[in-house]
């Protein structure tokens, strides 16, 4: 409990005061202090170049993240791959090694024929939704029935 009168102090605040309370290391908040606030050391206004040139150059972070670094992505590295040309023949006398065969598509990749909307709505999250909903209501009577504690 702190020693001030939080309703006499609050009526004689002035500028540039508050009433405030922290967290404690527990978690619960401190008793209430009444203080003077520092007005903010800042700008409402783009920063000019040289200062924000001089923060970065200053900062010990340069030394580390000034290089800047384009790695090559996964999909450039993919791309590089698929662009790869393909082998004509094998050194194994002119067959064509298994390797060299064309892939074919797996049946999960083919083209899937278009759905019904029948189908289209029994996969809806809605739809599912609301069958779970009547799932839960005719299980929940059934098992009042069987127990006899259905409503009357």
């Amino acid at each position: 409990m702190s020693g001030y009168d939080l309703e006499e102090v609050l009526t004689q605040v002035g500028i540039g005061e508050a009433v405030v309370t922290v967290m404690s290391e527990r978690g619960a908040p401190t008793p209430v202090a009444w203080t003077r606030l520092r007005a903010p050391q800042s700008r409402m206004a783009p920063a000019d170049a040289a200062l924000l040139t001089a923060a970065v150059e200053a900062s010990p972070l340069t030394a580390k993240y000034a290089e800047q670094v384009d790695r090559e992505s996964a999909y450039e590295r993919l791309a590089a791959r698929m662009q790869k040309p393909a082998k004509t023949g094998s050194p194994q006398g002119g067959k064509p090694s298994s390797g060299d065969r064309p892939r074919r598509t797996p049946a999960s990749r083919r083209e899937a024929p278009e759905k019904s909307t029948a189908e289209k709505v029994i996969e809806s999250s809605a739809f599912k939704q609301m069958a779970r909903s009547a799932a839960a209501v005719l299980g929940r009577e059934i098992t009042r029935s069987i127990f006899g504690t259905r409503r009357r």
